[in-house]
């Protein structure tokens, strides 16, 4: 109940602009202090243990497989061999329950139109999968209702739900913030999403108003990936935490309708699509009823419950113990398809070098002395699955959230080699890029606002879940900018990763990967932590933030 009433205080939060980056290259102070003495990061341990988890070993690491039986053990045994206290009172592992769902149809989805059926394609038109835990569900008669972006924002003068009412009907929305597909910088955050533009968002709150199905209206740029992505992503068993017994039964369907399919639907309803679109980015837009069609579809599910699990390991604090730092890395990937012929899905940047990042900071953290705060060091699982694992922590935290300085998060950090700049996710943020910025000065580095803030990164890994609860929360990529190679060398590494690797059995450690920029932003998030455990900071979310209000709310202004 805590968790949902701090997501609706945050959606309810306004969403300013964030700070103007300081010129073209991003933030820095003017006046760089020296870097504080800490121990290294030891690069060849890094490198072996980056090796040892993307290897073939360890099966793609999926939860609640062999790979998962391999994979926590060697983490615990990590953490336990350099000294650092269980996490979970004196356990160094937290059950994560989950239900696994593989959702097919078994009839096609069909929008009865005035001149008969149009039977949608599954996997080229629309893509459908349930989140209920039962065998079977059926929609039939459901009215269509175009709710523009979905978005209800009161703070933003924005409510895509007014004056309609859409319990029991088929809600379709499109992808991103009103502004984006016409490039309005007036609206919202500009090119930078909001959390209501997130796909999650859509879904949660159609079903807040009562509604029986969404579809989401994909487009590559609105969600930052192709239509295979979520093609791909409903083919594969969905995960979820276990649902409460009191709770309402929530959306019947959700998913995905192509740009193509849209066209053709609402024409079939004698409207205009593009018109329509356009006419959601307007202030004065209003829902559209598709009143001459109705929508049926027919799904059925493999049900299976099981239990993964995330790892916790901590450095007690010497003099301020119940303050803690948070490092947050998901250890989990996409497993073993034994139908292919190189079936694994080693995950070796994706994210190996987050997990191998944990045990080389806490290494490095224990060569100094103790903290002043504790340091908690979450592996997590299921972030592939939704961002699971953080959530289940964040709804049942071993520390208190209010009394949880900040979240670190490592996620993929890129192969490229030495860099200049510091990628800074969701730039604009909190006042941990103060710290960042400072740490990184000291390091002839600088801060620089991620490339595409359109594709609402912030929203996309493990630190997520920290924030919407309202723990300050930072979340960096490795820089662009090769000190030596340049900037075009940099961008056309991420490139090749993202078109060749990402979520690719190809994502293995290759013997001239160049990990070295990744060992030197391990030794800044270092810095950034020890600087946090070492004092009596508590960086606070910058003004007009969405995630303000829930850390007010934790810990009023003193």
């Amino acid at each position: 109940m805590r968790a949902l009433l701090f997501v609706l205080t945050l959606l309810l939060t306004a969403c300013g602009s964030p700070p103007e980056p300081a010129g073209e290259r991003g933030a820095a102070p003017t006046a760089a202090e020296a870097p504080r003495a800490l121990a290294p990061i030891d690069p060849a341990r890094y490198r072996e243990r980056v090796a040892t988890l993307a290897s073939d070993a360890f099966e793609g690491r999926g939860p609640a497989s062999a790979g998962e039986r391999k994979t926590v053990p060697w983490l615990v045994e990590q953490f336990r061999a350099l000294g650092l206290k269980p996490g979970n009172g004196d356990s160094y592992t937290q059950a994560v329950p989950m239900v696994e769902l593989l959702t097919e149809p078994t009839q096609p989805f069909t929008v009865q139109t005035p001149d008969g059926p149009l039977a949608l394609v599954h996997g080229t038109d629309v893509v459908t999968v349930t989140r209920r835990t039962t065998p079977t569900v059926s929609v039939a008669g459901l009215m269509p209702v175009f709710v523009g972006y979905g978005v209800s924002a009161p703070e933003l003068g924005w409510d895509d739900y007014a004056d309609v009412d859409v319990r029991g009907k088929l809600v379709i929305t499109l992808v991103n913030d009103p502004g984006f597909h016409d490039g309005d910088e007036t609206l919202f955050r500009g090119r930078a999403m909001t959390y209501y533009g997130r796909w999650t968002y859509k879904y949660e709150e159609a079903e807040r108003r009562g509604a029986a199905a969404v579809l989401i209206v994909h487009d590559d740029a609105g969600a930052g990936y192709g239509w295979e992505v979520v093609k791909n992503g409903a083919a594969r068993p969905q995960f979820d935490l276990p649902m409460p017994a009191d709770a309402p039964p929530g959306l019947a369907v959700q998913g995905w309708l192509s740009s193509e399919a849209a066209t053709r639907l609402f024409a079939a309803a004698g409207k205009d699509f593009a018109a329509l679109k356009r006419a959601a980015g307007l202030r004065d837009f209003q829902a559209e009823l598709l009143t001459r069609l109705s929508a049926s579809v027919s799904l059925a599910s493999t049900i299976r419950t099981a239990s993964s699990d995330n790892v916790l390991a901590l450095i007690p604090g010497r003099t301020r113990p119940d303050e803690v730092i948070v490092y947050t890395a998901h250890w989990d990937h996409l497993g073993r398809n034994f139908q292919m012929t190189d079936g694994v899905f080693n995950g070796a940047i994706d994210n190996a070098t987050g997990t191998a990042a944990l045990i080389s900071i806490a290494e490095a953290m224990q060569a100094g002395p103790p903290p002043e705060r504790s340091v908690l060091f979450l592996a997590v699982t299921l972030e592939e699955s939704g961002l699971l694992g953080s959530r289940h922590y964040t709804e049942q935290p071993v520390f208190p959230l209010a009394q949880t300085v900040a979240a670190l998060n490592i996620d993929a950090l890129q192969a490229i080699g030495p860099a200049k700049d510091v990628i800074v996710v969701g730039y604009g943020a909190s006042e941990l890029e103060d710290v960042l910025a400072r740490e990184a000065a000291a390091r002839d580095r600088y801060l620089r606002p991620e490339p595409k803030p359109e594709t609402g990164g912030y929203y996309r890994s493990d630190h997520f879940n920290f924030a919407r609860m309202g723990v300050p929360a930072l979340y960096i990529k490795t820089g662009w900018e090769h000190r030596t190679l340049g900037e075009d060398y940099g961008r056309a590494q991420v490139e090749a990763y993202g078109a060749l690797r990402y979520h690719k059995p190809q994502d293995e450690l290759t013997a001239d990967a160049d990990l070295s920029g990744i060992v030197e932003d391990l030794g800044l998030l270092h810095a950034v932590g020890d600087r946090l455990a070492n004092s009596a900071l508590w960086p606070q979310w910058y003004a007009g933030n969405e995630f303000r209000a829930a850390r007010e709310a934790d810990r009023p202004a003193r």
